[in-house]
Protein backbone atom coordinates (compact mmCIF):
# COMPACT_ATOMS: atom_id res chain seq x y z
CA UNK A 1 0.00 0.00 0.00
CA UNK A 2 1.06 3.51 -0.91
CA UNK A 3 1.59 6.39 1.76
CA UNK A 4 -1.04 8.81 1.82
CA UNK A 5 -1.16 12.19 3.40
CA UNK A 6 -5.02 12.14 3.44
CA UNK A 7 -5.36 8.56 4.91
CA UNK A 8 -2.76 8.90 7.33
CA UNK A 9 -4.09 12.25 8.82
CA UNK A 10 -7.71 10.46 9.28
CA UNK A 11 -6.41 6.98 10.50
CA UNK A 12 -9.39 6.04 13.34
CA UNK A 13 -7.75 5.22 16.37
CA UNK A 14 -10.11 2.27 18.40
CA UNK A 15 -10.22 4.01 21.89
CA UNK A 16 -8.06 1.71 23.88
CA UNK A 17 -9.18 0.74 27.71
CA UNK A 18 -6.57 -0.20 29.91
CA UNK A 19 -6.73 -1.20 33.73
CA UNK A 20 -3.37 -1.07 36.19
CA UNK A 21 -2.79 -1.89 39.22
CA UNK A 22 -0.35 -1.07 41.84
CA UNK A 23 1.52 -3.37 40.87
CA UNK A 24 2.08 -2.22 37.73
CA UNK A 25 2.77 1.19 38.94
CA UNK A 26 5.92 -0.53 40.96
CA UNK A 27 7.06 -2.27 38.14
CA UNK A 28 7.43 0.93 36.19
CA UNK A 29 9.47 2.35 38.56
CA UNK A 30 11.51 -0.62 38.92
CA UNK A 31 11.75 -0.51 35.67
CA UNK A 32 13.63 3.00 35.24
CA UNK A 33 15.89 2.70 38.47
CA UNK A 34 14.14 3.54 41.34
CA UNK A 35 15.27 1.11 44.22
CA UNK A 36 18.45 0.54 43.33
CA UNK A 37 19.33 1.70 47.24
CA UNK A 38 17.13 -0.25 49.12
CA UNK A 39 17.87 2.58 51.83
CA UNK A 40 16.54 5.35 50.01
CA UNK A 41 13.33 6.45 51.33
CA UNK A 42 12.93 9.27 49.18
CA UNK A 43 12.41 6.11 46.79
CA UNK A 44 10.43 3.97 48.25
CA UNK A 45 7.14 5.94 47.80
CA UNK A 46 7.48 4.91 44.28
CA UNK A 47 8.63 1.62 44.74
CA UNK A 48 6.94 0.17 47.87
CA UNK A 49 2.67 0.17 48.82
CA UNK A 50 2.31 0.65 52.14
CA UNK A 51 4.72 3.71 52.19
CA UNK A 52 3.71 7.14 53.23
CA UNK A 53 2.65 8.91 50.01
CA UNK A 54 2.86 6.16 47.90
CA UNK A 55 2.49 7.52 44.10
CA UNK A 56 2.82 6.66 40.56
CA UNK A 57 5.60 8.50 38.46
CA UNK A 58 4.89 10.96 36.51
CA UNK A 59 6.60 9.92 33.33
CA UNK A 60 4.82 6.15 33.57
CA UNK A 61 1.82 8.13 31.68
CA UNK A 62 3.83 7.36 28.39
CA UNK A 63 3.02 3.31 28.40
CA UNK A 64 -0.62 4.00 29.56
CA UNK A 65 -3.32 3.22 26.84
CA UNK A 66 -0.76 2.63 23.50
CA UNK A 67 -2.40 2.18 20.71
CA UNK A 68 0.29 -0.21 19.54
CA UNK A 69 2.15 -1.15 16.62
CA UNK A 70 -0.21 0.38 14.55
CA UNK A 71 2.31 1.62 12.41
CA UNK A 72 2.59 -1.89 10.91
CA UNK A 73 -0.21 -2.58 9.46
CA UNK A 74 0.06 -2.48 5.56
CA UNK A 75 -3.00 -0.34 5.01
CA UNK A 76 -0.91 3.03 6.75
CA UNK A 77 1.97 2.01 3.87
CA UNK A 78 4.33 2.85 6.54
CA UNK A 79 8.05 0.94 6.11
CA UNK A 80 7.77 0.58 9.66
CA UNK A 81 11.01 -1.08 9.53
CA UNK A 82 12.74 1.57 8.94
CA UNK A 83 10.78 4.25 11.78
CA UNK A 84 12.42 5.20 14.90
CA UNK A 85 10.54 7.33 17.89
CA UNK A 86 12.16 10.74 17.38
CA UNK A 87 10.73 12.82 20.05
CA UNK A 88 8.22 12.77 23.01
CA UNK A 89 6.28 14.98 25.27
CA UNK A 90 4.27 14.39 27.91
CA UNK A 91 1.82 16.89 30.01
CA UNK A 92 -0.14 16.00 33.27
CA UNK A 93 -3.29 17.80 34.06
CA UNK A 94 -3.85 15.87 37.11
CA UNK A 95 -1.81 13.28 38.97
CA UNK A 96 -1.26 9.49 37.81
CA UNK A 97 -3.61 6.85 40.22
CA UNK A 98 -1.39 4.63 41.53
CA UNK A 99 -4.26 2.44 40.36
CA UNK A 100 -7.01 3.16 38.00
CA UNK A 101 -9.00 2.05 34.59
CA UNK A 102 -8.10 4.50 31.85
CA UNK A 103 -9.22 5.18 28.69
CA UNK A 104 -6.86 6.57 26.23
CA UNK A 105 -8.02 8.21 22.55
CA UNK A 106 -4.98 8.57 19.50
CA UNK A 107 -4.79 10.56 16.70
CA UNK A 108 -2.59 11.81 13.97
CA UNK A 109 -1.96 15.45 14.10
CA UNK A 110 0.74 15.80 11.33
CA UNK A 111 2.80 14.76 8.86
CA UNK A 112 6.16 16.34 7.74
CA UNK A 113 8.07 15.66 3.89
CA UNK A 114 11.44 15.76 4.12
CA UNK A 115 12.26 15.01 1.03
CA UNK A 116 12.59 11.41 -1.35
CA UNK A 117 15.38 9.63 0.44
CA UNK A 118 15.16 11.98 3.96
CA UNK A 119 11.97 10.34 5.11
CA UNK A 120 8.89 11.72 6.54
CA UNK A 121 7.75 12.74 10.25
CA UNK A 122 4.45 11.69 11.77
CA UNK A 123 3.09 13.38 14.57
CA UNK A 124 0.46 11.77 16.88
CA UNK A 125 -1.44 12.87 19.90
CA UNK A 126 -2.78 10.82 22.59
CA UNK A 127 -5.39 12.04 25.58
CA UNK A 128 -5.40 9.77 29.12
CA UNK A 129 -8.76 9.87 30.79
CA UNK A 130 -9.91 8.41 33.81
CA UNK A 131 -12.61 5.87 32.85
CA UNK A 132 -14.60 6.01 35.70
CA UNK A 133 -14.92 10.25 36.08
CA UNK A 134 -13.81 10.80 33.14
CA UNK A 135 -11.01 13.08 34.34
CA UNK A 136 -8.70 14.08 32.06
CA UNK A 137 -4.98 13.03 33.36
CA UNK A 138 -2.29 13.43 30.51
CA UNK A 139 -1.89 14.38 26.57
CA UNK A 140 0.98 12.64 24.92
CA UNK A 141 2.47 13.76 21.93
CA UNK A 142 4.95 11.85 19.83
CA UNK A 143 7.04 12.61 16.58
CA UNK A 144 7.80 9.30 14.58
CA UNK A 145 10.71 9.13 12.15
CA UNK A 146 9.51 7.19 8.81
CA UNK A 147 12.76 7.25 7.23
CA UNK A 148 11.76 5.26 4.56
CA UNK A 149 8.49 7.09 3.49
CA UNK A 150 9.92 10.64 2.43
CA UNK A 151 8.85 12.34 -1.01
CA UNK A 152 5.01 11.17 -0.75
CA UNK A 153 3.85 14.43 -3.04
CA UNK A 154 1.38 15.33 -0.54
CA UNK A 155 1.08 18.59 1.71
CA UNK A 156 3.29 18.86 4.34
CA UNK A 157 2.26 20.41 8.29
CA UNK A 158 4.80 22.44 10.18
CA UNK A 159 6.84 20.08 12.67
CA UNK A 160 7.30 22.44 15.90
CA UNK A 161 11.15 23.46 16.52
CA UNK A 162 13.05 21.84 19.18
CA UNK A 163 13.16 23.46 22.59
CA UNK A 164 16.89 25.36 22.33
CA UNK A 165 19.34 24.95 25.81
CA UNK A 166 20.66 27.56 27.28
CA UNK A 167 24.46 28.42 26.01
CA UNK A 168 25.71 29.08 29.88
CA UNK A 169 26.83 25.62 32.05
CA UNK A 170 24.81 23.28 33.82
CA UNK A 171 23.38 24.40 36.87
CA UNK A 172 23.43 21.04 38.27
CA UNK A 173 24.11 17.57 37.25
CA UNK A 174 22.72 14.20 38.16
CA UNK A 175 23.91 11.07 37.19
CA UNK A 176 21.89 7.58 37.51
CA UNK A 177 22.92 4.31 36.63
CA UNK A 178 20.91 1.86 35.23
CA UNK A 179 20.98 -1.90 35.55
CA UNK A 180 22.54 -4.49 33.43
CA UNK A 181 18.73 -6.56 33.11
CA UNK A 182 16.59 -2.51 32.66
CA UNK A 183 15.40 -3.41 29.65
CA UNK A 184 14.08 -6.76 30.69
CA UNK A 185 12.70 -5.39 33.47
CA UNK A 186 10.84 -2.09 32.01
CA UNK A 187 9.71 -4.06 28.76
CA UNK A 188 7.39 -5.61 31.15
CA UNK A 189 5.91 -2.39 31.34
CA UNK A 190 4.00 -3.20 27.73
CA UNK A 191 7.11 -2.90 25.32
CA UNK A 192 8.19 -6.06 23.94
CA UNK A 193 9.76 -5.69 20.98
CA UNK A 194 12.74 -8.29 21.08
CA UNK A 195 15.52 -5.58 20.09
CA UNK A 196 15.74 -4.95 23.97
CA UNK A 197 15.96 -8.72 24.77
CA UNK A 198 17.16 -10.98 21.88
CA UNK A 199 21.58 -10.72 21.44
CA UNK A 200 21.23 -12.08 17.97
CA UNK A 201 17.85 -9.72 17.15
CA UNK A 202 20.25 -6.64 18.60
CA UNK A 203 23.21 -7.84 16.21
CA UNK A 204 21.17 -8.30 13.21
CA UNK A 205 20.04 -4.30 13.70
CA UNK A 206 23.52 -3.45 14.50
CA UNK A 207 24.21 -3.11 17.99
CA UNK A 208 26.83 -4.51 20.09
CA UNK A 209 24.14 -6.02 22.41
CA UNK A 210 19.89 -5.20 23.34
CA UNK A 211 19.36 -1.23 23.30
CA UNK A 212 17.51 -0.12 26.54
CA UNK A 213 14.16 1.24 25.08
CA UNK A 214 14.34 5.06 23.90
CA UNK A 215 10.84 6.04 27.01
CA UNK A 216 13.17 3.99 29.70
CA UNK A 217 16.11 6.86 28.92
CA UNK A 218 13.15 9.27 28.74
CA UNK A 219 12.05 7.96 32.61
CA UNK A 220 15.85 7.98 33.56
CA UNK A 221 15.63 11.87 32.84
CA UNK A 222 12.18 12.51 34.44
CA UNK A 223 14.13 10.48 37.64
CA UNK A 224 16.53 12.97 37.50
CA UNK A 225 14.61 15.98 37.19
CA UNK A 226 11.67 14.95 39.99
CA UNK A 227 14.99 14.16 42.40
CA UNK A 228 16.71 16.94 41.90
CA UNK A 229 13.85 19.41 41.13
CA UNK A 230 10.70 18.40 42.67
CA UNK A 231 12.37 16.80 45.91
CA UNK A 232 10.51 13.45 44.78
CA UNK A 233 7.60 14.96 45.31
CA UNK A 234 5.42 14.01 42.06
CA UNK A 235 2.50 16.55 42.08
CA UNK A 236 4.95 18.61 41.59
CA UNK A 237 5.69 17.07 38.00
CA UNK A 238 3.47 19.22 35.29
CA UNK A 239 5.38 18.36 31.93
CA UNK A 240 8.53 16.69 29.93
CA UNK A 241 9.56 16.91 26.15
CA UNK A 242 12.53 15.74 24.53
CA UNK A 243 14.32 14.09 21.19
CA UNK A 244 16.14 10.98 20.96
CA UNK A 245 19.74 11.01 20.04
CA UNK A 246 21.37 7.86 20.45
CA UNK A 247 20.52 4.92 21.95
CA UNK A 248 21.15 3.56 25.71
CA UNK A 249 23.10 0.16 26.54
CA UNK A 250 21.67 -1.63 29.92
CA UNK A 251 24.69 -0.71 32.20
CA UNK A 252 25.69 2.28 31.62
CA UNK A 253 25.29 5.41 33.64
CA UNK A 254 23.46 8.43 32.66
CA UNK A 255 24.06 11.91 33.27
CA UNK A 256 21.36 14.29 32.92
CA UNK A 257 22.67 17.69 32.89
CA UNK A 258 19.95 20.31 34.26
CA UNK A 259 19.20 24.27 33.67
CA UNK A 260 16.76 25.90 36.16
CA UNK A 261 14.98 28.95 34.97
CA UNK A 262 12.20 29.20 37.63
CA UNK A 263 9.35 26.74 36.46
CA UNK A 264 11.56 25.92 33.21
CA UNK A 265 14.20 22.85 33.63
CA UNK A 266 15.87 22.48 30.60
CA UNK A 267 18.01 19.47 30.17
CA UNK A 268 19.96 16.97 28.24
CA UNK A 269 21.55 13.71 29.32
CA UNK A 270 24.69 12.08 28.35
CA UNK A 271 26.15 8.51 28.45
CA UNK A 272 28.99 8.81 30.96
CA UNK A 273 31.08 5.59 29.46
CA UNK A 274 30.68 6.61 25.75
CA UNK A 275 30.54 10.84 26.65
CA UNK A 276 27.14 10.21 24.24
CA UNK A 277 24.43 12.26 24.39
CA UNK A 278 21.32 9.86 23.88
CA UNK A 279 18.33 12.63 25.04
CA UNK A 280 18.82 16.48 24.10
CA UNK A 281 16.68 19.45 23.93
CA UNK A 282 14.88 18.17 27.26
CA UNK A 283 12.47 20.92 28.80
CA UNK A 284 10.39 19.86 31.45
CA UNK A 285 8.01 22.33 33.35
CA UNK A 286 7.35 22.06 37.46
CA UNK A 287 5.92 23.58 39.89
CA UNK A 288 8.14 26.78 40.80
CA UNK A 289 9.64 26.96 44.37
Amino acid sequence: MTFEYEKLKNWKFEEVTQNYTSRDTILYALGVGLGSDPMDETELPYVFEEAENFSALPTMAVVLGSPGFWSRDPETGIDWVKILHGEQKLELHNPLPTSATIKAQSKVTGLVDKGAGKGALILTERILKDAETGLKLATLTSTTFARGNGGYGGPSDEAPPPHKLPERQPDMVTDLPTLDRAALIYRLSGDYNPLHASPSIAKAAGFAKPILHGLCSLGVAGHAILKSCCNYEANKFKSLQLRFSSPVYPGETIRTEIWKDGSSISFRSKVIERDTVVLNNGLAIVEHQ
